[in-house]
């Protein structure tokens, strides 16, 4: 991207932080996204809001187009391996995908004993628990440091404005969310994307730490992945090259993903109860930088931004 400071300055003043398109169906407002449901089709446009300890805490310019389109380039690459919502991607930060009946389940993977939530597996091992999720985790593991196995890690899906929580496979089907065959094939599936997507990450420098999947079921019952998949909203990136080296130092290892953000607030005394502090500039200027690269790293590609009004330009690339 060859975007400068004073460009990217310009950009805070037009990010996409409301939608409101008549025509293109009833409307659903998520953290970051907002879709419209008409028949069997969604039309799902990626804002720039960022979330963080599930609040919105403002925007971060360009955020909704590097979501849309990096999103869509997992769901092409990894296609042959899990079938995906997506059908076409119509504008920067659009997508239209077929509709499918929601999981009520995150499916997060861990591969490293790291994050800074409080629901975080560093949080939880750091107190002294080692049971996590249904996971039953050894003595003696270091902050950062890779985990025996990946663990699948479910958390209740929130609605807006709540927090997601912690759960495991038997709560899950003990409350009835869903039943242990289906569990059992969003875990092989979702372990499968994971795998793939930390092979593929290493090819690129990476190291895919952690990440989320959401599923749904299409109108054959078939489970099928949909929202995004390996973006730096949904996973942490790690550069590979830097790893050994901050561990040996006891430091954090050199992330790529919005990590950024939530250290940010928590160096200001916030961890995702009351107001939230506003983001400066300068903060949301450096998460711009850093999701851009977390794209180009990822992909390979170089990222092309649309610099455009957003809202004129959805209009005119959707006809409405």
């Amino acid at each position: 991207m060859a975007l400068d400071d004073k460009q990217l300055l310009e950009l805070c003043s037009q990010t996409l932080d409301r939608t409101d398109f008549t025509g293109l169906g009833t409307k659903f407002e998520g953290k970051v996204r907002d879709s419209y449901v008409k028949d069997d089709r969604r039309t799902i446009v990626v804002s720039d809001r960022v979330s963080a300890f599930d609040v919105v805490i403002g925007t971060i310019p360009l955020k909704g187009q590097i979501l849309n389109q990096m999103a869509a380039f997992w769901f092409q690459k990894l296609s042959d391996l899990a079938p995906n919502h997506l059908i076409d991607v119509p504008d920067p930060s659009v997508s239209v995908v077929k509709e499918c009946q929601l999981l009520p389940v995150e499916f997060v993977y861990r591969g490293y004993l790291t994050g800074s939530t409080s629901t975080s597996i560093w949080t939880a091992y750091e107190s002294g628990k080692r049971s996590y999720c249904g996971h039953t985790l050894p003595e003696g593991l270091r902050r950062h440091e890779r985990l025996p196995e990946p663990l699948l890690t479910p958390t209740t899906k929130a609605e807006m404005g709540a927090h997601d929580e912690l759960t495991s496979k038997a709560e899950i089907i003990a409350g009835g969310a869903m039943d242990e065959a289906l569990y059992d094939a969003a875990e092989k599936l979702t372990g499968a994307l994971f795998e793939a997507g930390s092979h593929f990450a290493k090819e690129r420098g990476l190291i895919l730490v952690d990440t989320k999947y959401e599923l749904g079921l299409d109108e054959n019952g078939k489970l099928v992945v949909i929202d995004e998949i390996h973006t730096p909203d949904s996973s942490r990136y790690w550069y590979a090259d830097t790893y050994d080296d901050a561990m040996s130092k006891g430091e954090s290892p050199n992330a790529i993903d919005k990590e950024y953000v939530r250290l940010w607030l928590g160096e200001k005394g916030y961890k995702g109860e009351g107001t939230p502090p506003a983001l400066s500039d300068e903060v949301r200027c450096e998460a711009a930088r850093r999701y851009v690269r977390a794209y180009e790293q990822v992909s390979g590609l170089n990222f092309e931004p649309d610099l455009s009004e957003p809202l004129g330009r959805i209009r005119s690339n959707l006809g409405i």
